[in-house]
């Protein structure tokens, strides 16, 4: 029988079916973090008189 077999075959392919999708959505998410960081960066330059963004003032 030459044939692959994903059932039971030492363990590997249960890593795979963990593995993969655990991978996909690692890289996605850097993916989205480079993005949003080129894009914050893009918004620092077009604004520098702009102070931090996401500060909270405290209340009076």
């Amino acid at each position: 029988m030459n044939s692959l077999t994903l059932a039971h075959q030492g363990g590997w392919d249960e890593i795979l079916m963990v593995a993969g999708p655990v991978l996909i959505f690692a890289w996605l998410l850097s993916v989205a973090r480079k993005r949003a960081q080129t894009l914050a960066d893009a918004k620092a330059v077009d604004s520098p008189e702009s102070g931090p963004t996401g500060s909270v003032s405290p209340p009076s």
